[in-house]
């Protein structure tokens, strides 16, 4: 009679248990989204090395994004570059169409 109990117990408690599980194992995994700024820090860096292809970009640095004027954005990146023994900071500013995300124009500004 006690068996009988005990399995009855048990046989109740197993769609809870099998969701339990179900749940565990389904869970869906995080997925991180790339930043809003990702696309264009690889265009900064495509663009770099087409100007500076000798250089080595050992460093990358997202400074920000400004508003420059009510329909375009300038996103602006820190590069660090390196040829031979010399080493320089590099700001990329990429100014872009917002609802487009047509580049107007890039510019470069060596710092030290």
């Amino acid at each position: 009679m006690q068996t009988a109990r005990r399995l009855f117990r048990y046989r109740n408690m197993m769609p809870l248990l099998s969701t339990v599980l179900f749940l565990l194992l389904f869970q869906p995994f995080p997925t991180y989204a790339q930043p809003s700024y990702a696309k264009w820090g690889r265009l900064a860096m495509q663009e770099t090395m087409k100007r500076y292809p000798n250089a080595q970009i050992v460093d990358y640095l997202h400074v920000g994004r400004k508003q420059k004027t009510p329909t375009t954005s300038e996103e602006t990146f820190k590069l660090l570059l390196q040829e031979s023994n010399r080493r320089w900071a590099l700001l990329v500013h990429i100014e872009f169409v917002n609802q487009t995300e047509k580049v107007v124009n890039i510019s470069y500004e060596e710092t030290s």
